[in-house]
């Protein structure tokens, strides 16, 4: 028989804490990829906008308190840790003080509703499985929770945030009006490899059901790599374009594949997407991510419980 759930590892991206850190950061992030150096003086600028500080840490932590507070009320009294890819703390720090805890049987969440395989999700999975490697018999088993992609709590806070930012869904239901769920971009090779579209269009499609818009559709942003490789389209800004020519004067963002309000959230959304927009003369109302909606708080609960 398994030993219990003794313990919680958030694995998220991570993000620089002020301006030294953010060429580091991209350095991490960047490592090992073709033209790195460039792609950081492209993408720095974007992190100095907002003061060269991204706030997936300040969320993250947050969701994990409350995830340790949630887990505690259901009578699984655990620590919950995040765990970053890229920034600190780092996967390893957070498996390491888990560890010194007296941990034994740890379940890991990975911080992305749905499942994108090789394109990011395997890396979050193998920061963690590094961090195990190194500390060699002292690591702790990991037994990672399935996707929350269809929970229903995770459903109702994605409906609820688009409500915060459309009260009664008044822009989302008229006729002149769109409701767009956006998500990052991957490469089609990958997609079809994993069930990433077909996770987002059920994660969308039980929105929709919740909100009834006029019309939606499924939009991608964020997209990377080399310009001749095919990734996941249409792109927000190419489907805010088309959404002019179909005569729509007002187009609802949710970024549904996305758990909390971060640079690719901030700025290729609240600034590229945002002066798009403008330029087409569209309005543009986006809501923001689950963040630690109590609801998607419940789902990362039973998510873990589901372990036990």
């Amino acid at each position: 028989m398994a030993e219990p759930i003794d313990s919680v590892i958030l694995v998220s991206f991570g993000g620089p804490e002020g301006p030294d850190d953010v060429v580091p950061f991209l350095e991490n992030v960047l490592r090992n990829v073709p033209g790195a150096a460039g792609k950081i003086s492209e993408i720095a600028p974007h992190y100095m906008h907002f003061g060269g500080r991204s706030p997936i840490n300040e969320h993250a932590f947050a969701q994990a308190r409350e995830l340790e507070a949630a887990l505690r009320e259901d009578g699984l009294d655990v620590p919950v840790r995040v765990g970053n890819r890229h920034w600190k703390p780092f996967a390893a720090e957070a498996l390491r003080e888990l560890v010194d805890g007296g941990a034994r049987r740890t379940a890991g969440v990975v911080m992305a509703a749905q499942r994108s395989g090789a394109a990011s999700y395997d890396k979050y999975v193998k920061a963690v499985e590094d961090a195990r490697a190194a500390l060699g018999e002292r690591a702790p088993e990991v037994v990672y929770t399935e996707s929350f992609h269809a929970h229903p709590g995770f459903i109702d806070a994605v409906a609820d945030r688009i409500g915060e930012a459309d009260p009664g869904f008044r822009a989302t239901r008229a006729g002149d009006g769109v409701l767009l769920f956006t998500a990052h971009s991957i490469p089609t090779a990958s997609a079809k490899a994993t069930p990433y579209v077909s996770q987002l269009e059920e994660s969308c499609e039980a929105v929709a059901a919740r909100v009834r818009p006029r019309r939606w559709r499924l939009v991608y942003q964020s997209r990377s790599g080399r310009p001749s490789d095919p990734w996941l389209e249409p792109d927000v800004c190419d489907a805010l374009a088309d959404e002019k020519r179909r005569g729509t004067r007002i187009a609802v963002v949710a970024p549904i594949g996305f758990l909390s309000d971060h640079m690719e959230v901030l700025y290729d959304l609240d600034v590229e997407a945002a002066d798009a927009a403008q330029r087409l003369d569209l309005r543009l109302i986006r809501a923001r991510t689950v963040l630690d909606h109590p609801r998607f708080i419940r789902a990362l609960a039973d998510a873990v419980r589901a372990l036990q």
